[in-house]
């Protein structure tokens, strides 16, 4: 084998770059996966087949590649963004006549093994939630924004970046503003977490807002009376859960995984259980329909194995 001297990537991707950036808008780390994997495929194909000219690339070239990430032992999720960092690539190439065709089209990506999430029964949402029971302005915060989490199934970052004006307790629900704010959803709420909530903006809410000097129509504040960070509630609900004896390994996240899947066993419709959730795709939702299914063998295999 040769040893490796360019560490470059093909120059062409560098206006790869420029089009994810610019034409596509894609996101600070998706660029930066995209631009690893093709430096990574860059420096495989000069050292290993002697390509320095993207029009030299082959159908074979890809897939002696493709073979040399699968000897690498990594995960299908793995390998399989880096396939698409390269279709991806090629398909740029030709649309910019770059090159005279796309040798990558039509390239398989190994089906991703997607691991079934972390979720917790009724009777663990519960411990945790009776847990919560002090008088004191965070004590009150926390219970209301576990209920509001455990009640609507939002996303944290929607959770913590709702406004008084997104509350319609007197209705019953809570408008949730998605993406860049071009579209809502609203979320019904029930009667216990709208108690809860109430309690909350009476009280604890004005107090937290007192140690601000900005004014905030954040419904939920840290302890200084800012808005509180993702990082300062995956502590708490991690801690939260280890004080309750749940040793899952758990994150916000859970709490809407949680949602999903009781409504599904409660019967609920997965078209309503989609919509809820805010997912654009309906297969996104299905995964829930596998947890289901897997805690229903699970309780089968206690009684007949």
């Amino acid at each position: 084998m040769k040893k490796i001297e360019d560490q470059t990537a093909f120059y062409e991707v560098s206006d790869f770059k420029y089009y994810l950036e610019d034409n596509k808008r894609s996101s600070a780390n998706t660029i930066s996966a995209y631009i690893s994997d093709l430096t990574q495929y860059s420096i495989f194909l000069k050292t290993y087949e002697n390509i320095f000219d993207v029009n030299d690339i082959t159908r074979e070239d890809i897939e002696k590649y493709i073979l040399s990430l699968k000897r690498k032992d990594l995960s299908k999720q793995t390998i399989s963004r880096k396939i698409v960092s390269v279709k991806e690539f090629h398909a740029f190439l030709l649309s910019e006549n770059i090159t005279r065709d796309n040798p990558a089209k039509n390239l398989d990506s190994p089906k991703k093994s997607r691991p079934l999430p972390v979720v917790l029964s009724t009777e663990e949402i519960t411990k945790m939630l009776e847990s919560i029971d002090g008088d004191d302005d965070l004590d009150v915060r926390n219970r209301a924004m576990m209920e509001v989490l455990y009640a609507t199934g939002l996303r944290i970052s929607e959770l913590l970046d709702l406004t008084l004006k997104d509350l319609h307790l007197k209705e019953s629900y809570i408008r949730v503003e998605e993406g860049k704010g071009d579209k809502d959803r609203i979320v019904p709420i029930g009667k216990i977490a709208i108690s809860y909530l109430d309690k909350y903006l009476k009280s604890a809410r004005l107090n937290l807002t007192k140690k601000s000097k900005k004014e905030s129509m954040l419904v939920f504040f840290n302890y200084k009376g800012e808005k509180m960070s993702r990082q300062g509630f995956y502590k708490y609900i991690q801690k939260l859960a280890l004080d309750n004896g749940i040793e899952k390994k758990i994150s916000p996240h859970t709490i809407r995984h949680s949602f999903a899947t009781h409504l599904l066993e409660g019967g609920v419709d997965l078209r309503v259980v989609q919509v809820l959730l805010g997912h654009e795709d309906i297969s996104t939702t299905q995964i829930y329909t596998h947890i289901d299914k897997s805690r229903l063998k699970a309780e089968y295999d206690k009684i007949f194995k």
